[in-house]
């Protein structure tokens, strides 16, 4: 997959550094992947989450933080929409950020 935007992400663990270790964990295995379907996704990652518009949710860091995507299989991209504390994340409407 291609997962846009690496930035997003390393901002993020930028203020939170315990973040970062995960969050490139993450990164490099979303990036060697190639799912065709929601349950590719849920076979790698039991936890993730997924709501409408192709949103799909994964708690990083020992669930401490919520990583918001959403996914075009058909493209094979990943679009990172919004990392942040669960505090953070109940503050936005997953299916429009």
């Amino acid at each position: 997959m291609r997962v846009i935007a690496k930035r997003t992400l390393r901002a993020f663990w930028g203020r939170h550094a315990d973040a970062e270790q995960p969050l490139r964990a993450w990164y490099d295995e979303a990036r060697k992947a190639h799912w065709l379907e929601p349950r590719d996704i849920k076979a790698m990652y039991r936890n993730a989450s997924f709501v409408a518009n192709n949103r799909v949710i994964f708690n990083i860091g020992g669930n401490k933080y919520c990583l918001v995507t959403a996914v075009d299989y058909q493209r094979q991209a990943l679009f990172v929409k919004f990392i942040g504390t669960h505090a953070e994340y109940d503050k936005i409407d997953v299916e429009t950020v």
